[in-house]
């Protein structure tokens, strides 16, 4: 009988490979296409986690256990608070024409 060896495999995290404002970018422009609420907020959690939760936290002017409640799969935060924590990333919503 031959003996299987068990493989173990770490969980993919995102915030390990954004290290710098292009992939950042990219990460979030693609997480926007997706036109889902959950996949951005995933997006930009992923992206905080990269930044430090506590300093974005404070640049957004929101507690850390506040932004991690916005940015939570299933919350629905206003739109103030997810301006408040892109601006704090150092990032913009920008609209450019759907057929270009």
């Amino acid at each position: 009988m031959i003996a299987m060896d068990t493989v173990h495999t770490a969980p993919f995290d995102a915030s390990e490979y954004l290290d710098s404002e292009e992939m950042i970018a990219a990460y979030l422009n693609a997480a926007l296409e997706a036109g889902d609420q959950d996949v951005l907020l995933a997006a930009l959690a992923d992206i905080a986690k990269a930044r430090g939760m506590a300093k974005v936290a404070e640049d957004a002017g929101l507690g850390r256990e506040s932004l991690y409640k916005a940015l939570a799969q299933g919350s629905k935060p206003r739109f103030e608070t997810i301006n408040k924590v892109m601006h704090a990333l150092g990032v913009k919503l920008t609209a450019v024409p759907e057929h270009v």
